[in-house]
């Protein structure tokens, strides 16, 4: 036996041995393979440095021609434009064309002091016709355009009177409709708050008025409270929980007025007595069935009243958990 396994491992190691010796030769190839392609690499790298040369330098004749050609191209505009002037002059002060005057072989170049005396005389003959005054040929055509552009203002000026009468009557319209709103919602308000105050409160008396009626759309507005045994006194004079219950009570009233799906109310309980918290919460219920009401409080009679409660309770140190509470089943489950 000890025979035989030293012979297969003298086979394997034959084995490994020719293995070897192949991936040695791999080895050498790939090596070859790996310094042609860093030979390549290099030849790549040198031709793109060259390439990036090159391209530098066509930029640079690039940008040099587009300044050439900026230059050309404002000659030739100034040219164009002497040419034109030129041309302009020779029609209004010799009232003949340049093409005239270039096809024209009588006409005889004058220099030297020639052209000095024919300028001289020229200037001279050209003050006499500024004293004559210049005759307007074009002053019917002129007329005829001004006039047609004084229509045109003209149109346009109804137009802008015509669209400001229009915006007007429309901001009249609006003022009017929103004085109307504005009347409507402080009365529907006033009513609801009257009401909500007496429920709060059980009784007593408080209403809003305009500190100037002739002016609403500009009036500020008063929020007059008479509780149980006080009389009428502005809002600012009462005592915290009653600030809080006629604020409230307002709240409600513009919330009947434009009721929403659902209310948050967030401590709004705090500053009040057992009474008053008594008197909110049957108001609350009483609500409830057209709108959701959220309310934040830690008023445990507050509480009582919620078909749902949730909570924040620490079981853990520094681990806080959402705790909820449906009363209704509870109370069903302990009857049962």
């Amino acid at each position: 036996m000890a025979a035989a396994e030293q012979a297969q491992r003298e086979i394997e190691n034959l084995q490994l041995a020719e293995q070897l010796v192949a991936l040695a030769g791999e080895r050498g190839r790939a090596e070859v393979c790996e310094r042609e392609l860093q030979a390549e690499s290099e030849q790549v790298r040198a031709r793109l440095v060259e390439i990036d040369h090159q391209l530098r330098g066509a930029r640079q004749e690039m940008d040099a021609v587009r300044d050439r050609r900026g230059e050309l191209s404002a000659q030739a505009a100034k040219l164009q434009s002497d040419q034109q002037h030129m041309a302009e002059t020779a029609l209004n002060e010799l009232g003949v064309t340049a093409d005239t005057l270039l096809i024209d072989e009588s006409t005889v170049l004058v220099r030297g002091e020639q052209l000095v005396l024919e300028e001289a005389a020229h200037r001279e003959l050209r003050a006499k016709l500024d004293n004559m005054g210049p005759v307007n040929m074009m002053a019917l055509e002129e007329y005829q355009e001004a006039a047609q552009r004084h229509a045109f203002l003209e149109t346009q000026r109804k137009d802008l009177i015509d669209s400001i009468e229009n915006t007007q009557n429309a901001i009249r319209e609006i003022d009017t409709i929103s004085r109307q709103k504005f009347q409507e919602a402080f009365a529907a308000i006033n009513i609801n708050f009257q009401a909500a105050f007496r429920k709060l409160f059980g009784g007593g008396n408080g209403f809003m008025r305009l500190t100037d009626e002739e002016n609403a759309a500009d009036s500020g507005i008063d929020v007059v409270a008479s509780p149980p045994g006080k009389k009428l006194q502005n809002v600012l004079l009462l005592s915290g929980g009653e600030k809080a219950l006629t604020a409230l009570a307002l709240l409600v009233g513009i919330f009947q007025y434009q009721p929403s799906p659902f209310c948050i109310l967030d401590e709004v309980d705090a500053p009040l007595d057992e009474s008053n918290i008594g008197r909110f919460t049957e108001l609350v219920r009483e609500m409830s069935g057209s709108t959701q009401f959220i309310i934040i409080t830690h008023n445990k009679k507050t509480m009582s009243v919620s078909p749902v409660m949730y909570g924040v309770t620490m079981q853990e140190p520094g681990v806080s958990k959402l705790v909820s509470v449906r009363f209704h089943e509870n109370q069903q489950a302990a009857t049962a």
